[in-house]
C-alpha cells in the first residue's frame, strides 16, 4: 500500500495527579498556552488539558490526563521515557537554565550528547522532559509562540522534539518503526554507557525523530503521575488515516480502528513492547468550538457530549484557566 510518510510528532499525552499545579507549571513556568480544556473522551470524569503553541498547531501539543489518585511512577523499560520540547537556539538553553534555577525547577546541565544542545529537567511530578536547541535544525518547522506567554518569544518553546522510547527488545520496535511506519535510521549516540538509535520520518529534524534504546536489564515501567501515556504521529488527513487503518488490519496488527476525537481523528495500536502509538490527523484543530482569542478558557466538549455537560461538569473539580 502506497502511503505518504508520517509527518512527525503530533502530540504526546502524559499523566498528572494535579490539574491546577499542572496548569500553573506548563503555562507560567514553561510559557505554553492552554489551547483546550476538555475531558478524556474514554473517561469523561477526567480532565484532558492540551498545552501548545498559540493555536495548537499539530506537532506542538503536550497533553495531560488528570488522574487524582495516580500513584508514583516506577521507571523502567517498555516506556516513553523522555519527551523533548524545541527551543530556538543554544542561547535559549542558557536562558532556561537560569530560569529553572530561579524558579526551583529540577534540572541537569546543558549537554551535547545527542549532537544537539539539550537541557534535561523534571516537572513537579518528575515528568521527564528535555529542551532541545533548533539552532542547527533542518526539517519539520516548529510552531508559533503565543504573544501573551510569560517567556520571551526568542526563547519560547516551539513544539515537540524527539521522543525517547526505552524497550526490552530493540529489534521488534525497530521493525515496526522502519518496516511498517516508514521511519528511516538516521544514526546513533551514546547517553552515558547506553547506545541510542535515532529514527526519522517525513522532513526529518527535531520534530520528526524517535530515539530508541534497549534496556533489557530494567523491569517494565509501572506508570503513574509523571509518566507518559502515549505518543501520536501526524497524518495528513482523514482519508490517509483510513488507509493506515487498512494497512494495520492487513498486517494483522491489533488496533482501535478509526476513532473520532473531534479535534482530530485517530487510530491507536501498540508496538511489540507494549508502548501505545496513535496516528492522528492534522485537523480539524481546536478552533471549531472556541475562538482563537479565548482558547482553553472554558470547558470544551465535543458535540456528542454536550447533552451530558451538566453531569460531566459536576464530576470535575473546578479549574480556573482564565488567568
Amino acid at each position: 500500500m502506497n502511503l505518504k510518510p508520517l509527518k512527525g510528532q503530533h502530540h504526546v499525552s502524559a499523566i498528572t495527579a494535579n490539574a491546577k499545579r499542572n496548569y500553573e507549571f506548563y503555562t507560567k513556568t514553561l510559557g505554553l498556552r492552554l489551547v483546550k480544556k476538555t475531558v478524556n473522551q474514554d473517561d469523561t470524569s477526567v480532565y484532558h488539558l492540551f498545552y501548545a503553541d498559540e493555536r495548537g498547531n499539530p506537532g506542538t501539543d503536550l497533553t495531560f490526563f488528570e488522574i487524582p489518585n495516580a500513584g508514583n511512577t516506577y521507571h523502567g523499560t517498555n516506556s516513553i521515557s523522555a519527551t523533548s520540547l524545541r527551543v530556538p537556539t543554544d542561547d535559549s538553553l542558557t536562558y532556561w537554565k537560569n530560569r529553572f534555577a530561579e524558579l526551583g525547577v529540577d534540572h541537569d546541565e546543558i549537554s551535547n550528547a545527542t549532537g544537539r544542545a539539550t537541557l534535561a529537567f523534571r516537572d513537579f511530578e518528575g515528568q521527564r522532559l528535555i529542551l532541545v536547541s533548533d539552532q542547527n535544525n533542518k526539517g519539520v518547522a516548529g510552531g508559533h509562540p503565543w504573544d501573551k506567554s510569560p517567556v520571551p518569544a526568542e526563547h519560547a518553546v516551539r513544539g515537540l522534539g524527539p521522543v525517547l522510547l526505552t524497550v526490552g527488545q530493540l529489534e521488534a520496535t525497530t521493525n515496526i518503526l522502519t518496516q511498517v511506519m516508514g521511519f528511516r535510521e538516521k544514526g546513533t549516540y551514546n547517553e552515558g554507557d547506553q547506545q541510542v538509535f535515532v529514527y526519522e520520518t517525513g522532513e526529518g529534524g527535531t520534530g520528526a525523530e524517535i530515539h530508541l534504546q534497549e534496556r533489557a536489564d530494567l523491569p517494565v515501567e509501572r506508570p503513574g503521575r509523571g509518566s507518559v501515556h502515549h505518543v501520536a504521529f501526524r497524518v495528513e488527513n482523514e482519508e490517509e488515516l483510513k488507509r493506515w487503518a487498512e494497512l494495520l488490519k492487513e498486517l494483522r496488527i491489533p488496533n482501535s480502528g478509526f476513532v473520532e476525537r473531534y479535534y482530530f481523528r485517530s487510530v491507536y495500536f501498540r508496538e511489540p513492547n507494549g508502548i501505545l502509538f496513535e496516528l492522528a490527523t492534522d485537523g480539524p484543530g481546536f478552533e471549531g468550538d472556541e475562538p482563537f482569542e479565548s482558547l482553553g478558557e472554558k470547558l470544551s466538549l465535543p458535540p456528542y457530549f454536550e447533552d451530558r455537560r451538566e453531569a460531566i461538569e459536576a464530576r470535575l473539580k473546578p479549574l480556573d484557566t482564565k488567568e
